[in-house]
């Protein structure tokens, strides 16, 4: 039985690294199918708690296939992607050109960020994996954000309806394992730990809900 348990998360983890890069030209399409066409709707869910001055650069964590860096330009926003996977960064830079924007997107590991300190009026990630709350990653985040910036992340959508399909989805979330943790209720304590003073809120879709977890740093 356990051996059959770490087949299956080892090929879960397969099959999410395959759709990060080999197959990262099918994740806007995997993405509105899994949310019921929500998916947008949870990624902007993190500019209703982005209040910082429009002069300030904001930092995208994992910018995947670069809607949020479309949607901050949008708003008025001097954004920077940076992501690991150079399947997105190819797909984000052709959507940001054919857009007439010049994509500003790096790569590497969250966990080793090659900006300077302060640099950022706020931190987004939208639907990361866990590298967003390794230690190393924290620490990183806040030593490039600005005193009293804004690290704000979107973990998770949760569908609303009680239909088949979504009870189907609901299912394939929890079998891969994204819908374990579930509410996390020691939250401020843990972003407590590395400087930071966090609340969580849920933002209504259509078909569903987002969550999104606001970690201020402390000036």
């Amino acid at each position: 039985m356990r051996s059959a348990a770490g087949l299956w998360w080892r090929l879960v983890r397969f099959g999410f690294r395959l759709l990060y890069n080999e197959l990262a030209f099918t994740y806007d399409w995997v993405s509105s199918v899994v949310s019921l066409g929500d998916w947008r709707c949870w990624v902007r869910a993190s500019l209703r708690h982005l209040d910082v001055s429009h002069t300030s650069i904001v930092l995208e964590l994992a910018h995947g296939t670069g809607n949020l860096q479309l949607d901050l330009a949008q708003a008025g926003y001097t954004a920077i992607g940076y992501d690991l996977s150079p399947y997105m960064g190819r797909i984000a830079s052709r959507k940001l050109l054919r857009s007439g924007l010049t994509p500003k997107l790096v790569r590497g590991r969250a966990q080793a960020l090659p900006f300077r300190d302060e640099a950022f009026g706020a931190v987004i990630s939208t639907f990361p994996t866990d590298f967003i709350i390794a230690p190393e990653t924290l620490r990183e985040v806040y030593r490039v954000l600005q005193p009293g910036g804004t690290f704000i992340i979107v973990p998770n959508g949760l569908l609303t309806g009680s239909g088949v399909l979504a009870a189907f989805i609901e299912w394939l979330y929890r079998i891969t394992g994204q819908r374990e943790s579930g509410e996390p209720g020691n939250l401020a304590p843990f972003f407590a730990a590395y400087g930071f003073e966090a609340s969580m809120f849920w933002e209504a879709c259509r078909n569903s809900k987002a969550q999104v977890i606001v970690a201020r740093k402390k000036v």
